[in-house]
């Protein structure tokens, strides 16, 4: 095979690894109603229990790095999607709140490590083809999230129950998983001794990654928000009908996967940080405009807004992430993807909480508005992490100018 036919194949398994971690998380969340009736759960045990998902990503994503530094990420992405898909099946069994807790926080320990792992596998792809990929990779993961969401619609529409449902996911999951994975790419062999003993106290204290771990955070707040609280917020404060209400989040979902589709020509046309700030910006006004204007059909609007706003969000931070980790002999950023994706999965596990509090101290409608300000945050925080890269930058300059001086 020739290298540009492995550039290809590897740029196709990326983007089929993210759609396919799409599709396992977005074939169950759709199946809760049925998962409750079958535990007898109320929403307060039920919410309990759903946090499990969020605490097994957070616990693995953290070390998933590492993993993917010594092992490979193809190893890392095979062994994650196959766990996954053995959670998935378990899951259709779960008989009470405690298992379905200890359910998801094997789900998420599983999916952490595949989130980490494509990613990194993404960035190998983007520094092989030298083109910004990553939004077009996680527009992949969008569009995975959205057929795993149709699907489930379908299964519970036509009265299919959980165990063969899961079934085939899990059984889709194998089939594709085994198919792409040797030709997902890995990144050349490490010279640097950083890959295995890496300073990872140094790493903490670089400002620029502490941002983007904020951009990824802020993001994973407004899109938990959205999900969680979009159709409630349509049917409650805007007085649509349930079904009217469910279509908000699709909007949301289709105008972020269509805006990533198109990522990498935009990034190119506008770069990086502009596409942050304006991203920040749309998302804002979006939100703002749904919580102020009193008018349903806006609310479809603003929420496509902040759909499209977000889109470049978590895929840029994890990108640029990646290249601040880059090392002398052109490896490296696995560490620093994990450091910033784990500060972002906070961010799914407190957001919906967070706007919860707030409409239950204000109102829904002042708590989609704050979503909003939160969005804005995105640009100072994007402003930030390129001065500080910058300066690491300017910093690293004076030094090796420092190095050949002295050994001149």
């Amino acid at each position: 095979m020739t290298r540009g036919a492995q550039v290809r194949s590897g740029r196709l398994s990326v983007f089929v690894v993210f759609a396919l971690n799409g599709i396992v998380i977005g074939s169950w969340a759709p199946r809760m109603p049925a998962l409750a009736a079958q535990i007898g759960a109320n929403p307060g045990v039920l919410g309990l229990a759903l946090l499990g998902g969020s605490v097994g990503m957070i616990a693995t994503a953290s070390v998933a790095g590492r993993l993917c530094a010594r092992f490979g990420a193809p190893v890392v992405v095979a062994t994650s999607a196959l766990t996954a898909a053995a959670v998935v099946v378990l899951l259709a069994v779960v008989a009470t709140p405690l298992q379905l807790g200890l359910a998801l926080v094997l789900l998420g320990g599983s999916v952490g490590p595949l989130d980490v792992a494509m990613n990194v596998a993404a960035v190998t792809v983007i520094r092989r083809t030298e083109r910004p990929l990553m939004p077009v990779f996680h527009a992949g993961f969008s569009f995975g999230a959205l057929a795993g969401s149709l699907g489930a619609a379908f299964a519970a529409g036509h009265g299919l129950g959980l165990v063969p449902h899961f079934l085939l996911v899990a059984g889709v999951t194998v089939l594709v998983t085994v198919g792409v994975i040797r030709f997902v790419p890995r990144e050349a062999r490490v010279t640097s001794t950083e890959a295995h003993h890496g300073p990872d106290r140094r790493m903490m204290r670089r400002p620029v990654l502490w941002l983007l771990g904020l951009i990824a955070l802020l993001s994973a707040i407004v899109e938990g928000a959205s999900g969680d609280w979009s159709a409630l917020f349509s049917v409650r404060e805007r007085g649509l009908s349930e079904a009217a209400g469910a279509v908000t989040f699709s909007v949301f979902c289709v105008a972020m996967g269509l805006v990533r589709l198109f990522g990498e020509q935009i990034e190119r046309w506008f770069g990086a940080v502009k596409v942050l700030v304006g991203g920040a910006l749309t998302t804002g006004f979006g939100l703002l405009m749904t919580a102020v204007v009193p008018a349903g059909w806006l609310a479809y609007v603003g929420f496509g807004l902040a759909g499209a706003g977000l889109a470049f969000a978590f895929p840029v931070a994890l990108d640029l992430a990646g290249a601040v980790g880059r090392r002398a002999d052109g490896t490296g950023g696995e560490r620093e993807i994990g450091f910033v994706t784990t500060i972002a999965y906070s961010g799914f596990l407190l957001g919906p909480p967070m706007i919860g509090g707030v409409a239950q101290l204000t109102n829904l409608e002042f708590a989609i508005g704050f979503a909003g300000a939160v969005a804005v945050l995105i640009a100072p925080a994007a402003l930030g992490a390129a001065t500080a890269r910058r300066r690491e930058e300017e910093k690293t300059t004076r030094e090796r100018q420092e190095t050949i001086a002295v050994t001149g």
